[in-house]
């Protein structure tokens, strides 16, 4: 599996979740959870305090491709969208990367080409 974005434990279980504004967090469940509201056909969602919460962090899934680094941030079938980590416009070139903004380089890349797959805590 594929994540990039905030997870939450709450109550001993992980969920996806979004820190709010607000001081809040929301908590995101792909399957009905007690206390929890249906926002759309298998998402479900709740809100709950920041203090409430055990612990809040980032989790993003790297890898290596053609010998760099990359975070993937995307995925569709057999491929997966990449966005370049190794911070060397010359080596983003030579790759065929596309610049998406001013140092940020992608492509999307075969499954079957993707190394060293693991998940990162920020």
């Amino acid at each position: 599996m594929i994540r990039d974005g905030y997870v939450a434990r709450w109550l001993g279980r992980e969920f996806e979740a979004a820190p709010g504004a607000d001081g809040d967090i929301r908590l995101y469940a792909d399957q009905t959870t007690d206390g929890f509201e249906e926002i759309r056909p298998g998402r479900y969602r709740r809100i709950v305090p920041a203090h409430e919460v055990e612990e809040l962090r980032y989790i993003r899934t790297t890898c290596s491709w053609q010998g760099e680094r990359f975070v993937i941030v995307g995925e569709h079938e057999g491929w997966l969208r990449v966005e370049y980590a190794g911070g060397r416009a010359p080596a983003a070139a030579r790759m065929g990367l596309d610049r998406v903004d001013h140092g940020v380089w992608q492509t999307w890349a075969p499954r079957t080409e993707i190394e060293d797959l693991r998940e990162e805590l920020i």
